[in-house]
């Protein structure tokens, strides 16, 4: 059995990938991919002092949701979300990890508030004003294809457009050397029970080893799909970029694929 869902916005986030206009001949291969440091944007969408309070990974991910969410012309209010993350915000667990360390033990109130796993979701909410229903999933390597089995299911099953945003930052020391994250990355998508203006896509899965050949990345890219478990969302991307029907697949636990049938 297959599910399918329409895409009718985007929003991406990486070094050399300012937005989904500015990467879009990027991912196409029709332009160079020139890696830039990121740093994530304050989200304007918040009041100020919840805004200060916001960490990277935070801010990654509110800044392709919104991206996202516009780029549908859906009201944010209104939009049921699906949040995925495999490093959460890193920061954050380190900074409190070196607190109970310390004589005092002390633990702030926005450092505990940070840590939780649905933090980006809830600053979401604030931030789009909405009362709709949210999840937040992890996944480890396989964080996109969690994500995306999670928020396409929920369009099949409740014929409402869902918000799917992933998101992962760079773990800090001592961390990094038990979870290699080198880059930032991020990506939205708002999908739809209907085809969107960004194509139409469909999910099955199959075992190991029965997964779609996938076409090369664009030069620079692949190092980055490598570099964050989020980018392996990248084939996808670079297809929806330049336009063209695709069959992909991305590993799942226990020896499982997930495959994708990208048609724009």
């Amino acid at each position: 059995m297959s599910l399918a869902a329409g895409i009718a916005g985007v929003g991406v986030l990486g070094p050399g990938l300012a937005g989904w206009a500015a990467a879009t001949p990027v991912l196409a291969g029709r332009a160079a991919h020139a890696p830039a440091p990121l740093i994530p944007p304050a989200p304007a969408l918040l009041p100020a002092t919840e805004r200060r309070r916001t960490g990277p990974s935070v801010r990654l991910a509110l800044a392709v949701a919104a991206e996202a969410v516009q780029d549908s012309g859906l009201p944010p209010e209104e939009l049921d979300s699906v949040f995925a993350s495999s490093n959460g915000e890193p920061g954050v667990i380190v900074a409190i990890l070196e607190a109970l360390h310390a004589p005092d033990g002390a633990i702030s109130p926005t450092q505990f508030h940070n840590s939780v796993h649905n933090a980006a979701a809830g600053y979401w909410g604030i931030a789009a004003g909405s009362h709709r229903p949210s999840v937040s999933l992890g996944g480890h390597d396989a964080v996109f294809a969690t994500g995306l089995m999670q928020a396409v299911a929920q369009v099949a099953a409740e014929a409402r457009p869902v918000l799917l945003v992933a998101h992962d930052v760079p773990m800090p020391a001592p961390l990094d050397a038990l979870r290699g994250t080198r880059e930032p990355f991020a990506l939205a998508l708002v999908l739809t029970p209907r085809p969107g203006p960004r194509g139409v896509l469909a999910l099955d899965f199959a075992a190991a080893g029965e997964g779609a050949e996938e076409p090369p990345l664009p030069p620079g890219l692949a190092a980055l799909r490598a570099d964050n478990p989020v980018a392996r969302a990248l084939p996808l991307l670079a297809a929806m970029a330049a336009g063209r029907a695709a069959r992909l697949s991305l590993p799942l636990p226990e020896e499982a694929v997930l495959r994708l049938a990208y048609a724009p």
